[in-house]
């Protein structure tokens, strides 16, 4: 596995896969032992966090269905 000029590697898909590392996942490095280990946060802090950004955006006065309709132009 080669590192690229910005740093960056790419996890192979096996390896994502049975982390079940997602596109845009959170994941963190840790040094142990003079080895690099590549540390998936709790599933459970993952699963929430993965939307956090996104609550709250479509706070207001519009329903739902006012939403999809504007978003649809209807």
């Amino acid at each position: 596995m080669k590192v690229t000029t910005k740093g960056q590697v790419t996890i192979p898909v096996r390896i994502r896969d049975y982390l079940g590392i997602f596109p845009h996942a959170d994941v963190d490095f840790q040094i142990m032992g003079g080895r690099v280990i590549l540390v998936k946060p709790d599933a459970d802090k993952a699963e929430s966090g993965r939307f956090l950004p996104l609550r709250g955006i479509l706070k207001g006065k519009l329903t739902t269905q006012r939403w999809m309709q504007n978003t649809r132009g209807d």
